[in-house]
């Protein structure tokens, strides 16, 4: 018996944000969609527009397990993740244990095939980037969407986490936030 797809079930037990006032709670399965949805627009974007030939499906599929490992470690708040140089390495090791230890819940022939999308170390590194802005692009939104609904909670965070796109050399993702970032701002009204 395995409890692999089990554990993975709980991502919807796992609540982000967790030190901040939120007009809505987000958790990691929610988030890992929106990963998955926007590591394939990116890859896409960067293939059409910029001659890549990435596989975008790969690249929705290292979204949507990126943050896995959170089932057993829980979301760890960015300001205590990143406080300092020895809580960062300290987390980067527990991640470590955890994404093991979730490996270690499938047979030895599914392994494998799961171990370059749960772990961080076997990943596409190409495609790794990708993932990552896709990561901060999320909080970006989840910052966009609470502020236009009146919670200031989220206004330092919506700065710091777009200052840092903004330094990413990645140019789908400029394409992204110029294109198609501004229509978070809108309302259900504005969209149609």
């Amino acid at each position: 018996m395995s409890n692999f797809f089990a554990m993975l079930y709980r991502m919807r037990y796992i609540d982000r944000w967790g030190l901040m006032n939120n007009t809505k709670v987000e958790n990691i399965s929610e988030h890992s969609l929106d990963v998955a949805v926007l590591s394939h627009a990116l890859v896409t974007i960067s293939n059409k527009r910029f001659g890549t030939k990435l596989n975008a499906d790969r690249a929705a599929v290292m979204g949507v397990f990126h943050d896995a490992s959170e089932i057993i470690t829980g979301d760890l708040p960015t300001p205590v993740k990143y406080y300092n140089d020895q809580i960062r390495s300290a987390y980067k090791q527990i991640e470590g244990i955890s994404e093991q230890s979730l490996l270690s819940m499938l047979p030895n022939d599914l392994r494998q095939e799961y171990e370059p999308l749960i772990s961080t170390d076997s990943a596409d590194k190409e495609l790794l980037s990708f993932v990552k802005a896709a990561d901060k692009l999320s909080a970006l939104i989840k910052c966009i969407c609470e502020i236009r609904m009146g919670n200031r909670e989220f206004t330092k965070a919506e700065r710091t986490i777009r200052d840092a796109l903004e330094g990413m050399d990645l140019p789908a993702l400029r394409v992204f936030m110029e294109e198609f970032l501004p229509a978070y701002e809108l309302t259900l009204d504005e969209l149609e």
